[in-house]
């Protein structure tokens, strides 16, 4: 194999969070890489930026909840088995699935059974620190490293005896300009007149039936307490017409803001924060914006997940918050069904609209979580990751 010969690199994601990530990846591969790199497998409209042509569109597969995965079954088979022929008939030198495990873990075992030298890495650990630990092993005969976002997912990896495991950052980490306000954008908050309430009850259709009317009432408490706050909902586009109806009602209604970069703009200038579970969380933690967090399950995930927890070994969830789970405790204040009343959650998120020692003590929690997810190195989480998976593509 002579030095100019490309690299063949096949990379396989199931949506849109996992194409972000891959385009990074493809770009940071393509920085360090002293070889030419040819890159093939299943992405979307940022991937093909970067030089993917996509086996097929990536909405095909990329659905979430359990009746359209059970509406879209014969199809995502078609295209897990059409993805896995496709990489073995590439012959790539290295193949790096990313997240959406239900459909890129069957890839990764489908190519292992037929190219069993080839080497496989898994950008994304399943959380397999929260439930179904026994994934863990079963893993390791199929991928043969993987590239951690958390940084203890290395350490659970190993006392499951999963594969290898390295942390290489979390993409959040390498934009501080994103979260982190500039001078003048965050008023200290005891000149804030009135502090901002980041008000996020989510993205997603589900989410906003089951959380939205509840911050109404949450805030609605807020103010009945005289307490003065300006809200600020930050939301996407096909929601914003149904957030605006359902918010003209409310005693304080929000400014309701468009866009990522109207988001960015939002955490950077919020005081405190009334969030839904997920990966806003550890945003919000990063930004250093204090926050009360709460989650109401669908009817068949609150089922499920009650029963998995009578079952030894399979929930080990204790918190759900992304960054209180980073920091191994409770910083941030949780609530899940059915333990919801607006007025318990607006006891834990009024002390945080003011110079509080409940505030101060989030905002110090969140300072140990920064230099928890520092990279060592400094580097770019993507160049990190890309060096990975140079070393095992076995250059």
């Amino acid at each position: 194999m002579t030095e100019r010969q490309p690299l063949r690199v096949a990379i396989v994601v199931g949506e849109e969070s996992g194409d972000q990530l891959g385009a990074r990846l493809m770009a940071a591969l393509r920085r360090l890489s002293p070889r030419p790199i040819e890159f093939f497998g299943v992405g979307g409209d940022r991937m093909a930026t970067e030089g993917l042509s996509s086996f097929f569109p990536l909405h095909d597969i990329a659905v979430m909840g359990f009746g359209p995965v059970v509406r879209r079954l014969p199809l995502i088979q078609l295209r897990t088995a059409e993805t896995a022929g496709a990489v073995i008939a590439g012959r790539p030198d290295v193949l790096v699935i990313i997240d959406s495990p239900d459909f890129t873990h069957r890839v990764a075992r489908d190519v292992r059974a037929a190219l069993p030298n080839l080497a496989i890495v898994d950008y994304v650990c399943p959380s397999v620190w929260a439930w179904r630990p026994s994934r863990a092993p079963r893993m390791a005969a199929y991928v043969d490293h993987v590239l951690t976002l958390l940084p203890f997912e290395p350490a659970v990896l190993a006392r499951l005896k999963g594969p290898d495991a390295t942390y290489v950052g979390h993409p959040l980490i390498d934009r501080p300009d994103l979260l982190r306000p500039a001078p003048g954008e965050r008023p200290p908050i005891e000149a804030a007149t009135p502090p901002t309430l980041l008000v996020l009850p989510g993205s997603r259709s589900g989410e906003i039936d089951r959380m939205l009317a509840l911050y109404g009432r949450v805030l609605d408490a807020l103010s009945a307490r005289g307490l003065a706050f300006r809200p600020v909902l930050p939301a996407v586009e096909r929601l914003r017409e149904r957030i605006e109806r359902e918010t003209a009602s409310w005693v304080i209604r929000p400014d309701i803001v468009v866009g990522e970069a109207a988001k960015w703009a939002a955490f950077r200038s919020g005081h405190a924060a009334l969030a839904t579970s997920g990966t806003v969380t550890l945003e919000l933690a990063l930004a250093g914006v204090p926050s009360v967090i709460a989650y109401a399950r669908d009817p068949l995930f609150r089922l499920i997940s009650e029963v998995g927890r009578r079952i030894p070994g399979l929930v080990n969830l204790t918190m759900f918050g992304l960054a209180n789970i980073i920091l191994a405790e409770k910083a941030s204040p949780e609530f899940l069904d059915p333990d919801l009343a607006p007025e318990r959650l607006a006891d834990a998120l009024a002390p945080l609209l003011s110079d509080t020692p409940a505030r101060a003590a989030q905002l110090a929690a969140f300072g140990r979580l920064l230099d928890m997810m520092a990279l060592p190195d400094g580097r770019p989480a993507a160049e990190t990751a890309a060096t990975v998976v140079l070393r095992l593509a076995g250059h």
